[in-house]
């Protein structure tokens, strides 16, 4: 698996709050009561070119018979289990406490690297009362304000050190192309009938795969790699610590994909966790085809395929650039589509047009509609060209780049889908000085 970093500690010392820093997001809830955190937050994060996961646990609990306090203690061992490294956090300003002895316990008793870590350092005082901490037997104190960002850097520094390279091995290179949705989709399913072989254990249980699965598609002159995932649950549904890390599991053959099958319930439609995965895939950079399986079981009409796919579009918007395949694994109808679908995708990743023809075919529409002026500057697109990147990128060269807004961006974007095949991939637009 990738890097994973476990912030751990007794309630109420910060760690949601470094969490919602490093993450760049307010997925944690942030407040004065104790314990708020009572489930794991996961969330993505890069430092020193280095990206990894990182879990927010709840507020470690060594003796109470809460019901919430139980699950908190199993999710913190879990998530210690797991990590690459561990984040010990403690507070400055209340000192050691009978809790904070009870994680330090628990935490010599694993072989991780763990950083101790001093939080709302926010004083000359509370830099020297830090050193309290020393007594704990965990080396180093990093003292850092999460509140503030005082110290993370140094943090992270060290935490970046500890991370280990990802393993090379003989499918580097090859097309990874994985398989996502919800349980019970049909996910392992059709990777057999890609197969044809029971490769996954296939049952009515949602949730039977818990990891992630590789395999190597090698037929018909395609050679690239099949990853099948376990089922993404609603938040709430997430109770069995396995299925925690599913979910992890999930992303992370999200991350190491180059296009994902998103796989939706006919019967079901799409649902807003269809949609969480969608903007999952999207924000990763990922090509994506939406597999709507199970077409079998539904009564259609002439207009009922049309309907469907106008209402999966209408939900995806305004990315909605995405090939759609009704399937049934069960009856191996349009199996091999999805495949054609998913290679084609990933093949117009590749796709690199010449800068005369890009200029050739988009001035044009961009003189006709230029982008709107700014407090009476007038923005003028000069050229285009393609950059040299893995995810088609358009560089477009103008007077005042920073003041282009994001729709006249997504109208270049359409307009370059309206032109060129680039349907399921990503696109990345940038704006240059000239």
């Amino acid at each position: 698996m990738a890097n994973i970093v476990a912030i751990v500690g007794r309630p109420n010392v910060g760690k949601s709050t470094f969490f919602n820093r490093l993450t760049e997001s307010r997925k944690a809830i942030v407040d004065e009561q104790s314990g708020v955190t009572r489930d794991r937050h996961y969330g993505k994060a890069n430092w020193a070119g280095k990206d990894f996961t990182v879990v927010d646990t709840g507020g470690y609990v060594s003796d109470n018979q809460d019901v919430f306090n139980e699950a908190i203690r199993s999710q913190v061992l879990i998530a210690l289990e797991e990590c690459s490294v561990v984040i010990y956090m403690v507070d400055v300003q209340t000192g050691i406490t009978d809790l904070d002895q009870d994680v330090a316990e628990v935490l010599r008793r694993i072989k991780k690297p763990i950083l101790l870590v001093a939080n709302k350092v926010d004083s000359a005082s509370h830099q020297l009362a830090a050193s309290e901490f020393y007594s704990l037997g965990f080396g180093e104190v990093y003292q850092i304000s999460a509140n503030s960002g005082a110290g993370t850097g140094d943090l992270l520094d060290e935490v970046a050190k500890l991370f280990k390279d990802e393993p090379i091995d003989e499918t580097d290179g090859l097309a990874k192309i994985s398989v996502v949705g919800r349980p019970n989709v049909g996910k392992s399913s059709i990777i057999n009938a890609f197969l044809n072989k029971e490769r996954n254990i296939v049952t009515d249980i949602s949730g039977t795969t818990r990891d992630t699965l590789h395999s190597r598609y090698k037929a018909y002159g395609h050679d690239f790699l099949l990853i099948d995932t376990a089922g993404v649950r609603k938040k709430k549904k997430v109770q069995e610590d396995v299925e925690f890390f599913s979910v992890l599991r999930t992303l992370k053959a999200i991350d190491d994909s180059d296009v994902c099958i998103l796989m939706i319930d006919a019967t079901l439609g799409i649902e807003s966790q269809d949609l969480n995965l969608f903007n999952t895939i999207q924000r990763a950079k990922k090509g994506v085809v939406i597999v709507v399986n199970k077409w079998d079981l539904l009564e259609k009409d002439s207009n009922t395929m049309k309907k469907f796919k106008e209402k999966v579009l209408s939900k995806i918007a305004p990315f909605n650039d995405v090939p759609i395949v009704f399937t049934s694994v069960l009856e191996k109808q349009r199996i091999l589509k999805v495949l054609e679908t998913a290679i084609e995708i990933h093949d117009n990743r590749k796709i690199k047009i010449a800068t005369s023809k890009l200029n050739d075919i988009l001035l044009p529409f961009i003189e006709s509609f230029p982008p709107p002026s700014h407090r009476g500057l007038f923005i003028k697109i000069k050229y285009v060209t393609q950059l040299p990147t893995y995810i088609p990128s358009f560089a477009f060269f103008c007077n005042h780049p920073k003041h282009v807004k994001e729709s006249y961006k997504r109208f270049l974007e359409n307009k370059i889908r309206e032109s060129f095949n680039f349907s399921g991939v990503p696109i990345n637009i940038f704006m240059r000085q000239k």
